[in-house]
């Protein structure tokens, strides 16, 4: 039997939870005001290996650069149980929730009767979607082709533009197709419903190895708690060995850790700062 997952917790987590408080240029800014999001990426084929996932990796950026932290990316196959108890226990953790796949004409799509599923809710036919189906085909509908258009009822229908297939949103559960290039071209059409306090990212490339400045890393991040610092080994650069990436919301804490850092680092270590 298949339980859904239960969505982990950290200790940033949990002081966002609670509603802690970070510096802001203009005073405080509130925590817990911050939007949070998670990605359920549907399809047998990505756990097979048949298909690389690439809307995981894009919606990661994407989400980064309107300030919403995408803290959970769980990958699951084309069951309708599974993906009705998933969607229900993301959508209540997380403030946006987005799908990944599964919402083609062939019998392995079944991420819109999961989803109905999660919320109790019928697949009714959304007469719109097939009108604008027909305008855009050069063939008469077949039922396959309205397979496509079976949506959960009272479900928002948001258009994109160019494409007859909008993005469908229950609750706060946004279903975008599978195909990267779709899933990229819907995201955009609609990320302006997203949005929280940008991420500011400074990118320190250094000549050291990771051991031999893991002290001066530690200390940093004792004085500068609530810095998200990132260290990544790269092994083939010519004129580094690590790139360190400093990031919160907060400008002024994220130009005074970088500032630190690179006093404490080794004379000539840093190699560039972007």
């Amino acid at each position: 039997m298949r339980v859904p997952s239960s969505p982990g917790s950290s200790p940033r987590g949990e002081a966002w939870m609670h509603g802690e408080c970070l510096p802001g240029p203009c005073g405080w800014v509130s925590i817990s005001s911050m939007s949070t999001a998670a990605l359920l990426v549907i399809g047998n084929e990505i756990l097979s290996g048949k298909v690389r996932d690439t809307n995981s990796a894009f919606l990661a950026v994407e989400l980064r650069k309107l300030g919403v932290d995408l803290e959970r990316i769980l990958t699951i196959p084309d069951e309708i149980d599974l993906i009705a108890d998933e969607t229900r226990a993301l959508s209540h953790a997380y403030d946006f929730v987005f799908t990944s796949g599964g919402i083609g004409p062939t019998h392995d799509d079944m991420t819109m009767d999961g989803i109905a599923q999660a919320f109790g809710r019928e697949i009714e036919l959304h007469q719109s979607m097939v009108d604008r189906m027909a305008r855009y085909s050069d063939k008469p509908l077949n039922d396959a082709m309205k397979k496509m258009a079976m949506i959960p009822a009272g479900a928002d229908v948001l258009d994109v533009g160019g494409l007859w297939f909008p993005v469908v949103v229950v609750e706060n559960v946004h279903i975008l197709p599978g195909i990267p290039e779709l899933f990229e071209k819907k995201f955009q059409s609609i990320q302006d419903r997203f949005s929280g306090v940008p991420f500011i990212l400074r990118k320190l490339y250094v000549r050291e190895s990771e051991s031999d400045i893991a002290d001066i890393l530690n200390a940093l991040l004792r004085e500068f708690p609530e810095l998200m610092l990132g260290s990544y080994p790269r092994m083939n650069e010519e004129h580094y060995r690590v790139m360190l990436t400093l990031e919160s919301r907060n400008e002024g804490y994220v130009e005074r850790a970088t500032e630190m850092l690179v006093k404490n680092l080794p004379a000539d270590a840093v190699f560039k700062v972007e």
